[in-house]
């Protein structure tokens, strides 16, 4: 029980944080929830949970959310992320771990590098990154640092920004999650657990609104490259542990 009650709470500011600067809310968590359930389980919960959390930043930024750009990043990255997704179920349980690690890790220049850039994305480049971050997202448990330069290049921000990844990362999930059942790998206990995650992460982000009017472009890449160095760590930490 004990477990439960830390771990609603750190959804809770994970939610927090996810609402503020668009995504995060995994990155926070899997490091606590691979220590609590092991990286096989833990990854089904994270992404159950992950439907919930998208859903309230969904219905928060409804009115801004860019439905035609949500497709065109949707349409490959659905059965993208089901493949990933049935890679993902195949690997050893300590490769997942190091591999998320060192995959965080990589973000942190590749984000700068994007931005540096200034890159411009049209609707069907969008399309083509919505089909690899979707396999990817199918992988690997997050790619939401990844797909921040992806709509911000398209040129969406704020809460049209928080809204459109939202309503993108919903599906891709929502594909994941139906080839983890698929799978056998959807059981009872981690749909209600994942349930359980999410809700915290759901109530942090209706709080986090009224913040997220205050953040600057500044905050928001330090938060991310945070997030991405401390749960690129632990789970590197886990997968030496398990070897």
């Amino acid at each position: 029980m004990e477990i439960y009650i830390y771990v609603t709470l750190i959804a809770l500011l994970a939610g927090v944080l996810s609402g503020i600067v668009g995504t995060g809310s995994s990155l926070l968590l899997m490091p606590v929830m691979v220590s609590a359930f092991g990286p096989k389980v833990a990854i089904p919960i994270m992404a159950f949970a992950a439907i919930l959390g998208n859903f309230s930043r969904i219905v928060v930024w409804w009115s801004e959310i860019d439905w035609r750009a949500t497709v065109a990043y949707t349409i490959p990255g659905v059965p993208a992320a089901a493949l990933g997704a049935h890679m993902l179920l195949a690997l050893p349980a300590w490769t997942i771990e190091g591999a998320l690690g060192i995959f965080f890790w990589t973000m942190i220049p590749m984000r700068w590098h994007v931005k540096n850039r200034r890159w411009v994305l049209s609707i069907n480049q969008l399309g083509f990154c919505g089909g690899a971050v979707g396999f990817l997202t199918g992988l690997v448990l997050s790619t939401g640092p990844m797909s921040v330069p992806v709509f911000t290049a398209y040129g969406l921000s704020g809460g049209a920004f928080i809204g459109t990844e939202a309503a993108s990362a919903l599906l891709l999930y929502t594909s994941k999650v139906s080839t983890f059942a698929f799978q056998g790998a959807l059981s009872t206990q981690v749909v209600l657990t994942g349930i359980f995650i999410g809700s915290g992460t759901m109530i942090g982000t209706f709080i986090s609104k009224s913040l997220m009017r205050r953040l600057t472009e500044t905050h928001f890449s330090v938060l991310n490259d945070a997030m991405l160095l401390i749960s690129g760590t632990g789970l590197l930490y886990g997968a030496w542990q398990v070897k």
